[in-house]
């Protein structure tokens, strides 16, 4: 019987979390709950041993499935996890628990209102933001800003990465991305406006999208270079705009030719 539970967490030289016991909190939670899940951790091309240490932690449930992709970035290795899911709704969480994986709680209500996006929320009114420098908000904020008029009005936080997803709509939705859908090798950890793309798809495919205030805590992190990804993600936005006037999200554009 498919779980009602997808848990999907992407992972990428996750040592340091790892040592933190981030995977020991996320199977003692789901091992506390009454309905069937599955966890399925998704590796973006590890260098540091990170995969062994998921392939050895796997061995404690058969509901824990590991995938081992090449260095692509977030997307590819979250939507390779989100595919391969079989789970009637399917959540992607960071690994180092920002958001501790209990905020689903908070989504659960919303699975029964035929809206099949639900989203946690840094921003909205009744959400906790703990340890975040004024600085980094401040530029959240402003992206978030740019956002909203170019790509997907009415959300106050598409960059939050805890998105609950129906069957329906990750099968739909996943597959259909193109700023970042493709496989390719890289060499920097960038993530990008992946989130944007995904809920710019969301609407453009007329599913309903809801925004939930949750709990969010900072943890200090080497991969992010505020200014350099603040102007690539700019660059993305242009592009997923780009994308829709080329067609590149139409059905017809998916078919293969010939």
């Amino acid at each position: 019987m498919p779980p009602l539970l997808s848990v999907i967490l992407p992972s990428y030289n996750e040592k340091k979390n790892l040592k933190r016991g981030v995977l020991d909190e996320v199977f003692l939670y789901l091992s506390q709950q009454s309905f069937e899940w599955e966890l399925i951790l998704s590796d973006d091309g590890s260098t540091d041993g990170t995969l062994q240490e998921l392939e050895a932690f796997a061995k404690r449930s058969p509901h824990i499935k590991v995938l081992g992709n090449i260095h692509a970035g977030k997307a590819p290795t979250v939507s390779a996890g989100m595919l391969a899911a079989k789970g009637k709704w399917r959540l992607f969480s960071d690994f180092d628990q920002s958001t501790p994986l209990r905020e689903v709680e908070k989504l659960w209500p919303y699975t029964q209102q035929n809206i099949e996006v639900i989203i946690g929320s840094r921003e909205m009114v009744g959400a906790r933001r703990d340890a975040e420098s004024f600085l980094r908000h401040a530029m959240g904020r402003g992206f978030n800003l740019v956002v909203q008029f170019l790509a997907v009005d009415g959300i106050l936080d598409t960059q939050c990465g805890f998105k609950l997803f129906s069957q329906k709509a990750a099968e739909t939705l996943f597959p259909k991305l193109s700023v970042y859908g493709e496989q390719k090798s890289r060499s920097d950890a960038f993530t990008g406006a992946f989130d944007v793309e995904l809920l710019f798809l969301a609407k453009i495919n007329n599913f309903a999208i809801r925004e939930v205030p949750i709990l969010w805590r900072h943890h200090e992190t080497e991969r992010v270079s505020p200014i350099k990804d603040s102007i690539r993600m700019f660059r993305d936005i242009v592009l997923i705009r780009l994308a829709q006037f080329q067609g590149k999200y139409d059905d017809q554009a998916k078919k293969p030719k010939g």
